[in-house]
C-alpha cells in the first residue's frame, strides 16, 4: 500500500502536469480520479470525472510548468491533501497561468486516488 506523503502526492501531480503538457491529461485524471470526483476550476466550474476527461483530452498542451510552497495536509489514515502553487504557460501565452491548488487524495485499493481538485486564482 502506497503511503500518502508529501513525496509521493506530489510526484502525482508532477506526473499530473506532464501529462498535460503532454496533451495526454484526459487519460491521466480519467485513470487518477475516483468515480464521484470533481474538480472546481478558477472559472468557477464544477467538472465530474467524465467532464474532466473529455475536456482535457481537447484542450492545448502546456509548454511548462512549475509547482512550489507545497503542503501536505492529513485528514486521516487514508486521506490527505496537498496544497501548492503552480505557474504554467502555453506557448502563445503571453501571462502565465498562476493559481493555488488544492488536490484531495484518497486510498483505493492501496492506491492514491484524485477525490477533489480546486484552483485558486492568486491575485497579488
Amino acid at each position: 500500500m502506497t503511503a500518502l506523503t508529501l513525496e509521493t502526492l506530489l510526484a502525482l501531480e508532477h506526473d499530473g502536469w506532464n501529462a498535460l503538457c503532454g496533451a495526454r491529461g484526459g487519460g491521466f485524471y480519467g485513470e487518477l480520479m475516483t468515480a464521484e470526483a470533481v474538480m472546481v476550476l478558477v472559472n468557477g466550474a464544477v467538472l465530474d470525472r467524465d467532464a474532466v476527461a473529455a475536456s482535457l483530452d481537447g484542450a492545448p498542451p502546456w509548454a511548462e510548468f512549475e509547482l512550489t510552497e507545497p503542503r501536505l495536509v492529513a485528514i486521516a489514515d487514508d486521506a490527505a491533501a496537498l496544497v501548492y502553487r503552480a505557474r504554467a504557460a502555453r506557448d502563445d501565452d503571453e501571462d502565465p497561468f498562476t493559481a493555488l491548488m488544492t488536490s484531495v487524495y484518497v486510498l483505493r485499493d492501496g492506491r492514491p486516488r484524485l477525490a477533489l481538485y480546486q484552483q485558486t486564482t492568486v491575485t497579488r
